[in-house]
């Protein structure tokens, strides 16, 4: 699946980490309040996938969650 092959790529892995980066300081520094925080939570997702090598969307796609295709 090229999506999930990018998503596993180092550049894709680091565009994941950067996103949740800017959702986390826009949550916590620019929006606040709850929304913030929720936001901050949501940008958690993208960064911490990232860092364990996971893609939470593979197997939507049919793939696993470390973006290998299944055999069955």
């Amino acid at each position: 699946m090229p999506f999930v092959d990018f998503m596993q790529s180092p550049f894709g892995r680091t565009l994941r980490v950067g996103i949740g980066l800017v959702l986390i300081i826009l949550g916590l520094f620019t929006v606040g309040g709850a929304l913030g925080i929720v936001l901050a939570v949501v940008g958690l997702v993208p960064l911490v996938a990232a860092v364990m090598g996971v893609c939470i969307l593979g197997p939507l796609f049919g793939a696993d969650f470390h973006g290998y295709i299944r055999t069955r």
